[in-house]
């Protein structure tokens, strides 16, 4: 049984401001649970992919604009570059690290911390504080975002966990951890850090629980484990192929490109990267198949099937977003919202155009009755 159907019944709008927004992977969420969201982005790509699909969008520099540019959103949500603090990219920000948590005790003391920001090896890597600096401000100004929601690479975990501690001094609670993205039914197998805040609430919050089985190659799981958890989704289900296909990917681990990892169509994809359009499809016996072209790329994310792709970088574009799918989890768990898992599979594989946000994939709690199983 699902939640029972209902339009979410807000008191009043609910509105988020969205910080690196990208093409909107978590605004494609918001707009599935019937939120307004607004989407700050400079890369020129991204907004006019956002544009093309009717997003809130403000081409801008976050670092020049503040919680006073959108006076009516209680909800901030963001996922600053990751290229610094990630395994593939130049390290910059995994050097720097102790010195971004430094930044992060130092702003919590109130100090204006953007002259010392010039002494980063990459500027990228301060990006990470922004959404602190806007915390901060929309406190100071008397009206603190009611919901924070931030993610990140895993290695920007230490920064959320020093974040939760900034917060909590201004009266939030939160908590942060590793997701793993094909734990909530998406077709990939990829790790996010995200951290979840509440302004002026008694309990911490949660992470959102898991809806599907963590991939292990050759992982047997007890018929217990599998009646609670629905197996993973596998490539050739999200992109319905029937046929049978290995996707190769263009880059071996550990930089040696004699170990490029091999996914078959009865699995998830690994990580999609910007660089997925250069990954080779294969028949099981080696023969050369057409590569994934950029809707089928973005349904490995869990974007609509027709979502208007546009501007330049677009296969960058669909590696830099966080996918919809999850998104939509870690916000109905923040703001204790239910996920209809019908309804979200609905939103997944049907139209962007046509999908009626009049009936949202998500209900509040205090409407799902006792013996209703929410999936």
């Amino acid at each position: 049984m699902t939640p029972q159907q209902q339009t979410l019944d807000f008191d009043e709008q609910l509105h988020l401001v969205d910080l690196f927004a990208g093409p909107g992977g978590l605004d494609v969420a918001a707009h599935w649970l019937g939120i307004v969201a607004d989407g700050v982005e400079w890369d020129a790509g991204a907004c006019a992919t956002r544009r093309a699909a009717g997003l809130g969008t403000w081409q801008n520099d976050v670092r020049q604009l503040g919680p006073e540019d959108f006076p009516s959103a209680t909800i901030l949500t963001g996922g600053p570059p990751c290229q610094t603090y990630t395994v593939a990219g130049g390290g910059a920000g995994r050097r720097a690290l102790d010195q971004v948590l430094g930044f992060v005790k130092r702003m919590a003391a109130g100090e204006d911390v953007r002259p010392s920001l010039e002494d980063l090896e990459d500027e990228r890597t301060a990006l990470v504080l922004e959404p602190l600096r806007w915390a901060l401000r929309a406190k100071q100004l008397e009206r603190p975002y009611q919901t924070i929601v931030l993610e990140q690479v895993p290695a920007v975990l230490p920064v959320w966990e020093a974040m939760e501690e900034a917060l909590e001094g201004i009266g939030y609670k939160s908590t942060s951890g590793i997701l793993h993205t094909e734990e909530y039914g998406v077709p990939q197998t990829r790790r996010r850090a995200i951290l979840i805040a509440k302004f002026g609430v008694k309990e911490k919050p949660e992470l959102p629980t898991p809806t599907h089985r963590r991939f292990r190659r050759g992982d047997v799981r007890s018929a217990a484990v599998e009646e609670k958890l629905s197996r993973w989704v596998a490539m050739g289900q999200a992109l319905e192929r029937t046929d049978e296909f290995v996707v190769v990917s263009n880059y071996g681990t550990g930089g040696n490109p004699k170990a490029r990892g091999r996914r078959r169509f009865d699995e998830p994809s690994a990580t999609v990267t910007g660089k997925i359009s250069r990954n080779r499809l294969e028949t099981l016996a080696g023969k050369d198949l057409p590569r994934l072209d950029f809707y089928a790329a973005g349904r490995l994310q869990t974007f609509p099937q027709d979502y208007p792709w546009a501007g330049k970088d677009v296969s960058q574009q669909i590696g830099n977003a966080i996918p919809p799918r999850l998104a939509a989890h870690v916000l109905a768990a923040a703001l204790d919202l239910v996920i209809d898992p019908r309804r979200l599979d609905e939103a997944v594989r049907g139209s962007w155009e046509k999908f009626d946000n009049t009936r949202p994939v998500a209900v509040r709690k205090a409407v799902v009755s006792d013996d209703v199983d929410a999936g």
